[in-house]
């Protein structure tokens, strides 16, 4: 069996990823060694390697962290589970582990940031929050494909429940892509009605097909011509004109300001995409329409377990919406996603020899 760990390494912004080896870490009693069976592109890894975001860990580093794998060392209960690593690893002990806020814990480890993530053959982490994968859920997917629970799946589900939505309230959704489509799918499993908007019709044409209530192509509309659409849909819907849930996901200026003049009586902007850019709104709003808007980081990994049964159940069907590459074709795969060629989120997969 091989000892070496192999990785592709950011070694500067918007370069080539290079191949790198190391040999396995010394463990610490409670870390685990992980063979990496798959790890998702995500948006936060083009932020760090294109769009000017600054990892904590210096360069060279290895990115990735939405990471599924097989434990191969550590402690004796982990060693042979296949895993799902949470995307942001807390202590456990501190004043915000304490109150149910881990995703937020200060001296959490972030893979692919805080140290090196999983566009490799292996990973050392903190075993604790491990979330093990049933047989059941295996006999659905492979494992590779299930690393995407990590961020694209999880981090919609936390935000859901922090919305507090409701069966039967009104949900909008914007940004259908890779994370967007499983807040508009999760949304609708707890029993809103759903209005996806894109400037992608194929990604609305894949959200209908996947059972979304309503699609709406903003592309070259005036925000006063969304909202009246939106309102004209949500009457046909037969939903509230009140406590509209609203999901931000496509991580822009102009989708952060769309979500904002949605808002109505009561409402609910739940921030999930990220830029860099600022936008311009009327904070007033929430004061007039008793609003509130909320923000996410990644998901808890308290809450893992109950993604995993979602889709162990078969009430979440994520086959429609992943494709696998080889991990040697990683510069490709980031420049293509660079690029919005993927309509799936792209999975790399180890391929080393």
């Amino acid at each position: 069996m091989s000892t070496t760990i192999y990785s592709w390494q950011m070694t500067a912004p918007d370069a080539d990823f290079q191949l790198a080896e190391e040999p396995f870490p010394v463990l610490e009693a409670h870390e685990a060694l992980i063979q990496i069976a798959g790890c998702g592109v995500c948006h936060t890894d083009l932020s760090f390697w294109h769009y000017g975001v600054k990892t904590k860990k210096e360069l060279p580093l290895t990115l990735g962290h939405e990471i599924s794998g097989t434990v191969i060392a550590g402690p004796a209960e982990w060693v042979g589970k296949q895993v799902i690593i949470p995307a942001v690893l807390p202590c456990g002990e501190c004043e915000l582990c304490k109150k149910g806020r881990s995703n937020m814990c200060q001296k959490q480890l972030m893979p692919g940031n805080d140290f090196h993530g999983g566009f490799a053959s292996h990973i050392k982490v903190p075993a604790r929050f491990l979330c093990p994968v049933p047989d059941t859920l295996l006999a659905k997917y492979p494992l590779e494909k299930l690393s995407v629970i990590a961020d694209a799946i999880s981090t919609p589900y936390q935000v859901i429940r922090k919305s507090e939505l409701e069966a039967g309230d009104l949900a909008i959704v914007i940004g259908v892509g890779g994370v967007g489509i499983y807040a508009a799918l999760i949304a609708r499993i707890f029993g809103a009605k759903v209005i996806a908007l894109d400037i992608d019709d194929t990604k609305l044409e894949i959200a209908a097909t996947n059972g979304i209530d309503a699609t709406l192509n903003v592309k070259g509309l005036d925000i006063k011509t969304i909202k009246d659409q939106v309102r004209e849909i949500a009457k046909g819907l037969g939903v509230s004109r009140y406590g509209w849930k609203i999901f931000e996901v496509s991580g822009t200026k102009q989708g952060q300001e769309l979500g904002f003049n949605l808002i109505t009586f009561t409402s609910t902007l739940s921030i999930v995409g990220f830029t860099l850019d600022r936008t311009e709104i009327r904070l007033s709003n929430l004061m007039a329409f008793d609003a509130k808007v909320i923000g996410t980081w990644g998901c808890k990994p308290e809450l893992y377990p109950e993604v995993v049964d979602l889709i162990a159940s078969g009430k979440l069907k994520i086959d429609d919406f992943v494709e696998t590459f080889p991990l040697s074709t990683i510069n490709e795969v980031f420049r293509n996603t660079l690029n919005h060629a993927y309509l799936k989120r792209s999975v790399l997969v180890p391929d080393f020899k």
